[in-house]
């Protein structure tokens, strides 16, 4: 993925609170080409180390859900019996021995592969708060119905792939797209390392989705193990007829943002009538252009969004329209234990009116 000037912060002195790391792989120490980003979920990490980390998150079921019969296979279960055994060595080369919490019943440990620190084109590499506030909604929303069974869901710009990972709990078939061999190589390497949470007849695939390129994306039949990301002829045609659209954190440059909302419109202009969730948080620049602290990623973003019933009045040349509504977060637990949500994430539930659906 691209930046821009709405790009994520510098690194900061670490605050807590942060997830249980474990170091896989220490930083070589040689000079950045690029300026890196840290996300806030990160913050108290060790920034010195660029390399793949390994994070667990712990997704706990709120006392209002405790007494409802878990419905999905793995979705809660005893973290003990979840967590992966992952070793590091330390500066010494003295193997570390993670000390495990207590047992705890109504929770799951969701292991993520991440770097704590990445340049701007490979943030997803990153977990970002916008990401695990997505996680809370998708797991509310299968505790509380079953809008999620069975369906065919995209992730766009996934990353890590933790939101999709989550969905395959439910979902039958889960596509986590993204760009880049690097951040399809992590999401295809947690997918492995969480696949015992999957139910049984879930079918997730990682693939390369890049929104400046021509659609469909480009198909290849048999394909070799290097081009392992490309899709098939059947997966395009299983893609269109997915109902269910996530993304997080994927507003924070004009330029990606327009090439985001065309991909969304190719997608979501297919039958069937598709739901798109976006998580994003609000980035606050100092601009000269306007002398002051501003939100001009998100700005530019509402620019596509109308109200509802606001389509019908508008004329050829304003298509597309895409029409948007806040989910209300407070009604929304806090299934994930490692952030702080804070003050400026959102999370908006948009769907596509068709022209013909409006004559």
């Amino acid at each position: 993925m691209e930046g821009g000037e709405n790009s994520p912060r510098l690194p900061s002195p670490p605050i807590p609170p942060s997830p249980e790391i474990v170091t896989l792989i220490p930083s070589n120490g040689s000079d950045l080409e690029e300026d890196h980003v840290m996300s806030e979920v990160h913050l108290g990490c060790p920034p010195y180390f660029s390399g793949p980390h390994i994070s667990r998150f712990t997704f706990s079921v709120p006392p209002e859900v405790q007494s409802m019969e878990s419905r999905y296979n793995g979705v809660v279960k005893d973290e003990a019996s979840s967590l992966h055994q992952v070793t590091s060595l330390d500066e010494d080369g003295d193997l570390v021995l993670t000390r495990r919490s207590k047992q705890c019943k109504d929770t799951c440990v969701m292991t993520i592969q991440h770097n704590i620190t990445s340049t701007i084109p490979s943030v997803g590499l990153q977990v970002w708060r916008a990401e695990l506030i997505l996680a809370d909604f998708v797991l509310h929303k299968m505790f509380t119905s079953s809008e999620f069974d069975g369906i065919i869901a995209i992730e766009l710009g996934a990353g890590t792939g933790l939101v999709g990972m989550l969905l395959a709990c439910a979902a039958n078939t889960i596509f986590l797209t993204d760009s880049g061999d690097g951040v399809l190589d992590n999401c295809a390497k947690n997918v492995h390392l969480n696949s015992g949470m999957f139910h049984s007849e879930a079918s997730v695939y990682v693939r390369e989705l890049d929104w400046k390129d021509a659609w469909p994306p480009r198909v290849v039949e048999n394909s070799p193990s290097q081009k392992r990301y490309f899709w098939t002829s059947s997966e395009i045609e299983k893609l269109q007829r997915a109902s269910l659209i996530v993304a997080a954190d994927v507003i924070y440059s004009d330029d990606l943002t327009d090439a985001f909302f065309n991909t969304v419109e190719r997608l979501m202009s297919q039958s069937p009538e598709k739901m798109l969730y976006l998580a994003l948080e609000k980035r606050y620049n100092f601009t000269l252009d306007d002398l002051n602290v501003v939100a001009n990623g998100y700005s530019h973003f509402r620019s596509y969004l109308r109200s509802d019933g606001e389509c019908d009045g508008l004329k050829n040349g304003s298509w597309p329209c895409f029409v948007g509504k806040s989910i209300d977060l407070t009604q929304i637990p806090q299934y994930v234990r490692e952030y702080e949500r804070g003050n400026d994430v959102e999370i908006w539930q948009i769907k596509y009116e068709k022209m013909e659906t409006l004559n």
